[in-house]
């Protein structure tokens, strides 16, 4: 719709997850109207996280040297290991304050449809991680959807041979949740992982 150097920024913009037509079109007329020092901190933003970013070479999580900060750290225990599919995933789980070991990120998940399967994942990775020993326990943190169920699932069946126990996280229906929302699967799920009180 626009000509040259505006409508590259839209298309470019449009490419991003998340990023339909009319919000590319927003944030492009919004960079054009900003503050030229505001464009340029963005863009030595953007630069910045291609030059120095990169992977853990231990979990794969995101860092700014060989290993991320939390494979540096000396107080998380080594005994206990949380699988998660994103970088993103380990952000969540931190949140909670509730997880003190380390992670191990696959990039992803066992996907038939669009071609991924545990080869195109660090799945080899992790299983040489844990025939190290030292790791006691594995948590699969992965999605609870089809794609998280089926890595999971392949998961448990290649890591319990090693005598490592193996934990799922638990899914069910969100604090304040109304019963009458939840889908049938949620509802299955959290009856499935009730507790005594």
């Amino acid at each position: 719709m626009y000509e040259g150097a505006i409508q590259d920024l839209i298309d470019e913009l449009g490419r991003l997850p998340g990023v339909g037509p009319k919000s590319a079109q927003r944030i492009a007329f919004h960079v054009l109207s900003a503050d030229p020092a505001d464009v340029n901190r963005l863009a030595g933003a953007l630069r910045k996280v291609k030059e120095l970013v990169r992977f853990c070479t231990t979990c794969y999580n995101v860092a700014e040297s060989e290993q991320c900060r939390i494979c540096r750290d000396p107080r998380r225990t080594d005994e206990v290991l949380c699988v998660v599919e994103e970088p993103k995933d380990v952000v969540a789980v931190e949140r909670t304050g509730e997880f003190r070991g380390r992670y191990h990120v696959l990039g992803g998940a066992i996907n038939p449809l669009e071609g991924i399967g545990p080869d195109n994942l660090r799945i080899r990775e992790l299983l040489i991680r844990l025939g190290g020993g030292g790791v006691r326990e594995l948590i699969l943190a992965t999605d609870p959807n089809t794609e998280g169920e089926a890595t999971a699932t392949y998961l448990a069946l290649m890591v319990k041979p090693m005598g490592i126990a193996v934990s799922r996280l638990a899914s069910g229906l969100p604090v304040g949740g109304d019963l009458e929302y939840a889908d049938e699967i949620t509802l299955g799920r959290a009856f499935e992982g009730r507790r005594a009180v």
